[in-house]
């Protein structure tokens, strides 16, 4: 088979303006960045902001294996399926990161035969959103390292500044530094760090503004120190956050793409699915659910991120109700968890399928837990067993869940068109949603709630620091906010190694902090890296272009 790189360069695309008019948008409401891709005008969404709301689905995965299961391929092959079932489409999803594009887990393009274009532009600079996230973030650091040179008014404690420099690459050499060196004129000498830009607050805020007045008060709002008395230091008393937004004038516009089969597909923000809420943004999806009958989305990592996020964080803040979940599992990731090594999975083990497929079984629990139909799609890869494959199908005719075989990697939506009348179907019946918990119980009565409901564990141990932050955060008035939790994306635990459904287990929060512009508390369990670093064959050494400008190696 062809790599995804070769298939995406060998489709034919589109303009973007013919793509546009399949959702019923004019040229005006486009403003291009080349042939093949737009962002959506201001106007545009305004003017769609009355009408009524198409069918919204997430597409959501058990706990995963490094590589990941399919959750960007199965989203644009069941986008395309339904299309070609002749139901008006949209697909939303993240921008990429070029931290995992360079590193070792790709992009975030899908794959195979279902896969969004141009996918060399999606996944190197795009539209330059993460550039200016990134531009936006480091403006407010240097306006307050030059608040403290310049005579620090407000008495900023440097050893207390929350505020991290931001770069979208994965440089473990970043991660700590010392900045200021090189006498007065240089600096105030300090401690500081680097993070990469999707897991900076300005991209989360990015994703849950409503429009350029709130994105511009959530900017303000983002806390970025304290002051020697122990008194919290905003954005907005830097004066930074109207020449933030300023920066993100463009940014905060929605994308227009295509797949390869022709399906609108919007892409905007990415904000990272453990520290932030792993979905794409809230006017794109607003917007796409306006301008089509379907609607389908994702949301990172496992569905104990980031459905749990997208429901309890996402839906609840933006008003939207999802009319079905997609839950997206593999054999090879049923095996993982059964304890087969990764080297290993793509030999036919029952044995180990049966041990690890009770993830499964949590995962459609903790689905209908939100009130929200589920259909799980059986994503095939080439080594599945037509064994193994039916041992999962039988699985879920035994817990009455509907399920569907997904071969879109290899067919295109011709491959994901069981699926699309499944979730068509379901689609039909009523969706009861609901968020987990109400925002008006305490930081640790929401954590637990999540702890015990989509975990399974038996209670919450806080540290010293953790219960320091909890106090801060309620003193600030900030304890009726959902929370974030951080965790592996690996088990329902927070122990990479616990796999399948682990029992007797409690999970032990280190740290507590405030991302108070995008308005959640992020609750970390665990060692969560926030800048990530290249592994030892990083995939840029595959990457090259050449004198035409052709590129190569990219998946």
């Amino acid at each position: 088979m062809l790599s995804d790189i070769e298939i995406a360069q060998s489709a034919q695309v589109q303009p973007i303006v013919k793509i546009a008019g399949k959702l019923g948008i004019g040229e005006d409401d486009l403003e291009y960045y080349g042939k093949y891709k737009a962002k959506l005008s201001e106007r545009l969404i305004s003017e769609k902001s009355a009408g009524k709301d198409g069918k919204l689905i997430l597409v959501t995965a058990i706990n995963p294996t490094p590589a990941g299961e399919g959750k960007t391929t199965t989203s644009v092959g069941l986008g395309d399926a339904l299309s070609l079932i002749g139901k008006k489409t949209v697909i939303a999803l993240r921008e990429p990161s070029l931290g995992p594009v360079f590193g070792v887990k790709g992009g975030a393009a899908g794959g195979g035969y279902a896969q969004v274009v141009p996918m060399e532009d999606i996944n190197l600079h795009f539209t330059g959103d993460m550039h200016a996230i990134t531009a936006a973030n480091n403006l407010l650091c240097a306006m307050l390292d030059n608040h403290v040179q310049q005579g620090n008014s407000l008495g900023i404690d440097v050893k207390k500044v929350l505020i991290k420099r931001c770069l979208d690459m994965n440089d473990r050499e970043l991660r700590n530094i010392v900045a200021g060196l090189g006498g007065k004129v240089n600096g105030v000498p300090r401690e500081d760090g680097f993070i990469i830009t999707v897991a900076s607050e300005v991209m989360a805020i990015l994703c849950l503004a409503s429009d350029i007045t709130d994105l511009k008060e959530r900017l303000g709002s983002i806390l970025v120190a304290y002051t020697f008395d122990g008194k919290p230091v905003y954005a907005r008393d830097l004066k930074a956050n109207g020449a933030m937004a300023a920066l993100l004038r463009d940014a905060i516009k929605p994308n227009l793409v295509q797949t390869l089969e022709g399906t609108p597909a919007i892409m905007h923000g990415g904000p990272f699915a453990n520290i932030a809420h792993g979905c794409n943004s809230v006017r794109a999806t607003k917007l796409g659910l306006k301008l089509a009958d379907y609607l389908v989305t994702e949301a990172g990592f496992g569905s104990d991120l980031g459905a749990e996020k997208f429901f309890d964080i996402k839906c609840r803040k933006a008003g939207l109700r999802p009319s079905a979940v997609v839950l997206v599992a593999t054999v090879r990731a049923l095996k993982y968890n059964g304890g087969v090594p990764k080297a290993e999975l793509g030999s036919e083990n029952l044995a180990a399928l049966e041990k690890g497929i009770v993830n499964l079984g949590a995962h459609i629990e903790n689905m209908h837990k939100y009130g929200v139909p589920v259909v799980v799609a059986i994503n095939r890869f080439g080594a599945d067993t037509d064994a193994e494959l039916d041992f999962i199908k039988n699985y879920c005719a035994s817990l009455g869940a509907d399920f569907a075989l997904s071969e879109v990697f290899a067919k295109g939506g011709e491959g994901g068109r069981e699926l699309a009348e499944k979730v068509v179907a379901v689609c039909e019946k009523e969706s009861g949603f609901k968020p987990l918990y109400p925002l008006e119980l305490s930081i640790k009565e929401k954590v637990a709630a999540i702890a015990n409901n989509i975990y399974g564990a038996d209670g919450v141990i806080y540290t010293t620091a953790a219960e320091k932050a909890i106090a801060d955060i309620e003193k600030l008035g900030a304890g009726d906010l959902p929370v974030c939790i951080a965790k592996t994306q690996y088990s329902l635990s927070d122990d990479p190694t616990l796999l399948g459904r682990p029992q007797n287990f409690n999970i032990t929060v280190r740290d507590v902090r405030l991302s108070n512009g995008a308005g959640f508390v992020v609750v970390y369990t665990g060692d969560i890296m926030t800048m990530p670093g290249l592994p030892k064959v990083p995939a840029a050494e595959k990457i090259d272009v050449d004198a035409d400008g052709k590129i190569t190696g990219l998946f």
